[in-house]
């Protein structure tokens, strides 16, 4: 064979390993993502080390719902990321009061919680109206999750993606 062949094949490639590559980080980091999760903030929806998959188009185009679980950056010093559950979007008012969540006036109903969950304001604030560009957001394990009611509203420019698969443990594979 001759030299120039072989490396007209090996330049090939090589150009095809790069573009998978970019490809795959491309597709990661903007399309989809596998997240395990840490903590016990989320339980009993999610338990820790339980896998989970993320879409990050719909969010990063602001395209957030009451009632989606997110992921989204802490900008706290060790950059953690946070799972948590939307629970007010923009123009929306919650006011935590008597143990319950109250979402434009009204009990927020939250089946998800076990019977007879409450929910702490866990500060001096009860009542947050979500201005345009944030959300206010609430760990299903309401005594123990770090959440709007300690870190304040969340901006959404800080939310890398909502939760629509949980893939392991496999007894517990679901979507969302």
């Amino acid at each position: 064979m001759h030299n120039g062949t072989i490396f007209n094949i090996m330049k090939k490639y090589v150009l095809i390993i790069l573009l998978v590559v970019g490809f795959a980080f491309l597709f990661h980091n903007y399309v989809f993502a596998r997240v395990t999760v840490t903590g016990p903030s989320m339980q009993p929806t999610f338990n820790n080390k339980d896998v989970i998959f993320v879409e990050k188009i719909s969010t990063k185009i602001g395209n957030i719902n009451r009632g989606e679980i997110i992921i989204f950056d802490s900008n706290n010093e060790n950059n953690d990321i946070y799972i948590k559950r939307v629970i007010g979007i923009a123009g929306d008012k919650i006011n935590i009061k008597d143990g319950k969540v109250y979402l434009n006036g009204q009990i927020l109903t939250e089946s998800y919680l076990p019977q007879g969950t409450i929910t702490k304001a866990n500060s001096s604030t009860t009542e947050h109206v979500v201005p345009k560009g944030y959300i206010f957001v609430l760990g299903d394990n309401r005594g123990n999750s770090t959440d709007s009611r300690i870190l304040g509203l969340i901006n959404i420019k800080d939310v890398k993606g909502h939760v629509i698969l949980r893939a392991y443990p496999f007894k517990n594979i679901s979507t969302f």
